[in-house]
């Protein structure tokens, strides 16, 4: 059995006395796992940091054997990241959540697509912190879609309208406009406009709700399922934007 596939690096743990175990998000063949001969070695350990881009040949006698993988670097975002403990985190937070969400084996084109998109922004710091951490969000939107567990964001639930749809049920993951869920806003998650409308720019306030909607949706339907709930590095990310929020509206002393 053999396969070969662009991926990008989710996480690598040693794996016996030298060998490395390396689990990645593929184009083509989905989450995958295998072990490199010699990947604690100098060069190989610099090639499977969280984020890079590699070729990959994974071989094994039988599919559903954990396999071992070749790998040639294609790309490294982390030369321009290195010192922004900023980028670093959310490129910790952005590959936990792929590897906590994303079942082994299971194609999905669309989300390897939405985490390169992330990556670009990332290692090239486009439009500051809202800019990526709004990527992240729609990263997030786009895994429970795959997953089945798509929110509904098209009309209210509860009137059909298109308009001012400002609020998300917890419980169907549908819309609601302003006017229906004013009675019930208390109960109900807040929709940013930017996932409706890509042209809109988020702001640092819009992100945090936008990471707490799509958070809620994947604890419940996913991360409380395995009983391993939200990855620690997407916990210290929301931490450090909420503080980031709090500074930016703080009163000068």
């Amino acid at each position: 059995m053999e396969w070969q596939d662009e991926g990008i690096v989710l996480s690598a743990a040693r794996h016996g006395e030298a060998d490395a175990l390396l689990e990645v998000m593929t184009h083509s063949h989905g989450r995958a796992r295998g072990f490199i001969k010699g990947g604690l070695s100098r060069k190989n350990k610099a090639n499977l940091q969280a984020g890079n881009r590699l070729q990959l040949t994974w071989r094994s006698r039988l599919e559903a054997n954990l396999g071992r993988f070749t790998v040639e670097l294609i790309h490294s975002p982390l030369g321009l990241m290195l010192g922004d403990g900023a980028r670093l985190s959310a490129l910790a937070a952005v590959t936990s959540v792929v590897a906590s969400t994303m079942a082994e084996r299971e194609p999905h084109q669309d989300v390897y697509e939405g985490l390169i998109v992330v990556l670009d922004l990332l290692e090239q710091d486009t439009g500051g912190v809202a800019t990526w951490a709004a990527a992240l969000a729609r990263l997030e939107l786009g895994i429970l879609a795959a997953l089945g567990y798509g929110m509904d964001l098209s009309e209210c639930a509860a009137t059909g309208t298109v308009d001012n749809l400002v609020y998300v049920s917890p419980k169907s993951g549908r819309a609601v406009c302003a006017e229906a869920g004013a009675p019930y806003k208390e109960k109900l998650l807040i929709l940013p406009g930017f996932l409706r409308n890509k042209g809109e720019a988020p702001t640092l306030s819009d992100v945090l709700d936008a990471l707490m909607l799509t958070g809620y949706f994947l604890e419940r339907t996913i991360w409380a399922v395995r009983a391993k709930g939200q990855p620690a590095a997407r916990e210290r990310l929301f931490s450090s934007l909420s503080k980031a929020k709090m500074e930016t509206i703080s009163p000068m002393r």
